[in-house]
């Protein structure tokens, strides 16, 4: 099984999406972009990725290049910091590293932003691959060419837009999974869906005991389609100046109750309850039907989601998204739907109004009628 999706820039061909179930064929991948034996590699990768993949990759890597090192830092979003790019700015430059050499992100989206970060300004741009081993970084971080870390409580508030030069995506490594974090990856995949493609969508609810199950099948069909859904988006609006911001649907006050629970709940699910808070909004105060409405609420149920959540007050979660990087202005920018499949850029919700989606998922209100 292997399936190839190519990404364009600005009308030009850009970096491919590598679609596979195993790391085989990753050094023919890079020998076939030009790559060579005396070009170093850093495989970057952290603390619970590390143990399982690095040696693997590393071994791949040394039959063809001279010199292949491994990086390893504590995993974790408290590590997506700049201290922790810090650390690795010194490793690449002790160890020599010119822009010739090239980075490899070995991880989840964690690994990937700040790999990417990294590259992006180590010596004002070196090259970099990403090998996403989640669910949530196949599906979307690593695609896309979204960089950044963390500053201080601030969610990916440092960053830049830098492309990779190859997503190559293992699918054998989701079955190491815990499936609190298969959940947490069908977040960014339903929202593909439900923004972009009501026929991927329907597919999807259609087999989700298959995909739950991580049938391999449903589960490449699962990925490849997300995949496209993406980068259809990102080649339309690579640094995000319009419709890209469509694929923020559920992440406002998704980063706002990720960054209350200090991150102890998963990224995808908070974008689960952001994904039902938005969705009331459409319902309460657009065009979204009501039965549209009670469909994604018991769809997201079926796929393992939680769609409440406890422990914060309405108003520190709506004061939470305002310190979210989607603000224009005073305004919260917010996606909202028209119907499954077809979305909309919103910016005049009152505080109000936004309470009142925050105080559904928070238990507060009765479902819309």
């Amino acid at each position: 099984m292997a399936e190839t999706i190519c990404v364009a820039k600005d009308g030009v061909h850009a970096y491919e999406i590598e679609i596979t179930d195993s790391f085989s064929a990753l050094v023919q991948k890079l020998a076939a972009l030009g790559y060579r034996r005396e070009q170093k590699i850093c495989v970057v990768t952290d603390s619970n990725v590390g143990p399982l993949y690095a040696q693997e990759v590393a071994g791949l890597l040394s039959a063809a290049f001279d010199t292949v090192r491994v990086h390893t830092f504590p995993a974790g979003e408290a590590n997506k910091n700049l201290d922790t790019v810090g650390r690795l700015y010194e490793e690449l430059i002790i160890s020599h590293f010119d822009r010739r050499d090239l980075l490899v992100a070995l991880g989840g989206g964690v690994v990937g932003d700040l790999t990417g970060f990294t590259a992006a300004t180590y010596l004002r741009g070196i090259d970099f691959i990403q090998i996403p081993t989640t669910l949530l970084a196949q599906v979307d971080s690593s695609v896309g060419g979204k960089t950044g870390v963390d500053f201080m409580q601030y969610k990916n508030m440092v960053g830049a837009f830098y492309q990779p030069k190859l997503v190559y995506m293992n699918l054998s490594v989701l079955r190491s999974l815990p499936e609190k974090q298969i959940v947490s990856g069908m977040g960014e995949v339903l929202k593909h869906g439900l923004i972009k493609d009501i026929a991927y969508y329907e597919w999807m609810t259609a087999h989700a005991d298959e995909i739950k199950a991580l049938a391999p099948a449903a589960l490449a069909h699962t990925v490849a389609g997300s995949c496209r859904i993406k980068r259809d988006v990102v080649e339309q609006d690579p640094t995000e100046k319009g419709e890209r911001a469509l694929l923020n649907f559920g992440h406002t006050i998704g980063h706002a109750i990720e960054k209350l629970s200090d991150f102890r709940l998963y990224h995808g699910e908070c974008v689960g309850i952001g994904m039902v808070t938005a969705a009331y909004l459409s319902a309460v105060y657009g065009r979204l039907p009501a039965e549209a409405f009670a469909r994604i609420e018991s769809d997201l149920t079926k796929f393992g989601f939680q769609t409440r959540v406890s422990g914060f007050s309405p108003e520190e979660v709506l004061a939470a998204s305002k310190s979210d990087k989607k603000m224009v202005g005073v305004n919260v920018k917010f996606i909202l739907l028209d119907k499954i499949g077809t979305s909309y850029i919103y910016r005049d919700f009152t505080d109000e109004q936004l309470l009142s989606g925050i105080r559904y998922v928070c238990g507060m209100e009765d479902a819309h009628e």
